[in-house]
């Protein structure tokens, strides 16, 4: 862990989490998951509540989404090819996501949070491609409340062991982005089956 975060909570505590993960998204230089984990690990010493940290880094994500969002919205591909250097976003960067965004749809967008690298330019490509907000807002506040509470409460389950988890997931992103999106379309699933449900009830009793 980076003695800079650890410094940074002992002066700053809850806004750590909202304004650091709120410039990450904007494609600055900050180690979320790292922020989130040891949050969690400061919720488990009984230092953080976790309810609060949670809240503070799903606050800064969504926040700092919905910013990239409008960004690439308003200013378009030229902008981002002209200043992203400014903000990290780096052509092969740019290229890679370009490609998957195309492939995969608004769906990147939920599962980014999980690939590193992608979840820095998800938000901005879905507002030059002209994403309906709603539909962009679906995708990515739903990746963020998994996102945020999957890294916060593992660090919190862990607690002293958060670092090694990091490690973990460090090397297995790929892997914890497809359980993660087996899971969140097994939620999916279920709940269409039950909206179905219900809609052929309604649709017997009217008769």
């Amino acid at each position: 862990m980076s003695f800079n975060i650890e410094k940074l909570f002992d002066h700053y505590g809850y806004e750590v989490l909202f304004l650091g993960l709120l410039l990450e998204f904007i494609a600055l230089p900050f180690p979320g998951e790292t922020t989130m984990l040891y949050a969690g690990y400061l919720s488990y010493a009984g230092i953080l509540d976790a309810w609060k940290a949670f809240a503070c880094a799903f606050a800064g994500t969504t926040i700092g989404m919905t910013i990239t969002y409008f960004i690439g919205l308003k200013a378009g591909m030229p902008f981002i090819e002209r200043y992203g250097k400014w903000m990290l976003l780096t052509p092969s960067k740019l290229e890679k996501t370009k490609k998957w965004y195309r492939k995969y749809g608004n769906a990147l967008v939920f599962i980014g949070y999980f690939i590193p690298g992608v979840r820095h330019v998800t938000g901005y490509f879905a507002g030059i491609i002209g994403s309906p907000f709603r539909t962009f807002a679906a995708y990515a506040y739903s990746g963020a409340l998994i996102w945020c509470a999957l890294f916060v409460g593992l660090g919190r389950v862990f607690g002293p062991q958060w670092e090694g988890v990091l490690h973990a997931i460090e090397h297995q992103s790929w892997k914890l982005a497809i359980a993660v999106s087996v899971v969140a379309l097994a939620v999916w699933c279920v709940r269409r089956a039950v909206l179905h449900s219900r809609k052929k009830r309604q649709e017997i009793r009217s008769e």
